[in-house]
């Protein structure tokens, strides 16, 4: 069957946004060469606009093609859970009390492990964090590792080297780390209760796969740049950092942070915890750090415009899936997912009936693999890149570099999910 003209232009288009992706930095640095333009450069530059920008061309063009109806049809046939708790999961995770309380248990923990303080902290922000996305959901480990490693290591002027090489660990660690359990993932959550994965199966044919490959990857890393991470400071472990707060204010976030993820796929539900916690944090801001609503915002309009093309890139990829062996469609999730959304594929794969138990398997670990090469291929990236990135070149993370250093930790997710007998 052929392609229609509306998801040609649409698989155009998803084309068009992976490539101005990639070109983001380029078009961003025209700014310094068009001074009276540059607020427009710097927009077209944003890596978190990128996809929401080309979705609305498609949008344009569904209303002037098929009218009103056609381009609010569309629109209201999609689902913009995830883009949305990630605004909100990303808003909560990030206030100080959830932040102090994340330092705290991580510095105490560090205290135990007989090295460094500093390569103690970093291993541990590199291991826990990303496993904890098993029940906090990945999207809140995501935020959490991104800050942690923003105050105690980012700000103390990393090589260029390390960032990339932490970026990409932590990247690929988080796809991998919420696998134990089958809600906390996405790619996972999308097949789960439809192939029938429960906690018992996701154990035992991921969870020890995916703490294997976290902890090889963070110790490969951290062995690496010892020396570098060991000669920062231990003075500052961030985790005391702008006077005491009360536990009460933690216990109160913490509980507002639980709603959140418990209800993570009723938006009502957690949109209503996200306005709880603006109105505490507003009556109590004392407490609180600037409050990143603006990124949180910027990634859940990314994520957005990821699910309306997204959507439309059925007709070819489906069929592309289905034309592979389970070997095959291991490592063609991991390379597709550089350049889709993982939890796409594997929901893809969720609409066809008659799949062996292989191939979901398959499916799915690959799509978790794959996870941490690209920005685009894994929800959670998004939230990582807003929060690093103000520490990198010109304030831009390089889409060529990412994929090199998380090159390197997808080779161990690889040796773990396919390589190792069952």
């Amino acid at each position: 069957m052929s392609p229609s003209t509306t998801q040609i232009v649409a698989a155009t288009l998803f084309a068009l946004a992976i490539a101005h992706t990639f070109l983001a930095p380029k078009i961003a640095s025209l700014g310094h060469r068009f001074p009276g333009h540059e607020g427009l450069f710097h927009l077209f530059g944003e890596v978190e606009a990128v996809f929401g920008m080309w979705s609305g061309v498609l949008l344009i063009y569904l209303f002037a093609t098929g009218g009103f109806k056609a381009g609010t049809g569309y629109i209201d046939g999609l689902n913009f859970t995830e883009p949305l708790f990630v605004i909100a999961i990303m808003v909560v995770a990030a206030s100080k009390p959830v932040l102090h309380v994340a330092k705290l248990t991580v510095t105490q923990l560090a205290r135990l492990i007989p090295l460094p303080r500093s390569v103690a902290f970093f291993w541990l922000i590199l291991t826990l964090v990303p496993l904890l996305g098993s029940f906090i959901t990945e999207p809140a480990a995501m935020t959490l590792g991104a800050f942690m490693l923003r105050d105690r290591f980012f700000r103390a002027h990393l090589s260029p080297r390390l960032r990339y090489a932490t970026i990409g660990v932590l990247f690929v660690n988080v796809s991998i780390g919420g696998v134990l359990t089958p809600y906390a993932a996405p790619p996972v959550l999308m097949v789960a209760a439809k192939w029938d994965w429960n906690l018992a199966f996701m154990l035992t044919h991921f969870g020890w796969r995916a703490v294997l490959a976290v902890v090889v990857s963070a110790t490969v890393v951290t062995a690496l740049f010892f020396r570098e991470i060991k000669h920062l400071s231990d003075t500052h472990d961030g985790a005391s950092e702008g006077g005491h707060i009360p536990a009460s204010v933690c216990l109160v976030h913490l509980g507002l942070l639980a709603g959140v993820v418990v209800f993570a796929h009723h938006p009502p539900l957690f949109m209503g915890f996200l306005l709880m916690f603006l109105g505490v944090a507003s009556a109590y801001p004392r407490f609180q750090d600037r409050l990143i609503l603006r990124e949180a915002l910027m990634v859940g309009f990314f994520l957005a415009g990821l699910v309306v093309l997204g959507a439309m890139q059925q007709w070819w990829l489906q069929p592309l899936l289905l034309k592979m062996s389970p070997n095959q469609v291991y490592f063609g999730a991991t390379a597709l997912t550089a350049i889709t959304d993982n939890a796409a594929l594997t929901y893809l794969g969720s609409l066809v009936s008659g799949l062996t138990p292989e191939f979901k398997y398959m499916l799915v670990a690959g799509a978790v693999t794959g996870g941490g090469l690209t920005v685009i291929a894994n929800a959670p990236n998004p939230a990582g890149y807003a929060i690093l990135k103000p520490f990198f070149e010109n304030e831009h993370i390089s889409p060529l570099w990412l994929f090199v250093a998380a090159a390197g930790p997808t080779l161990i997710a690889i040796v773990c999910f396919w390589a190792l007998p069952s």
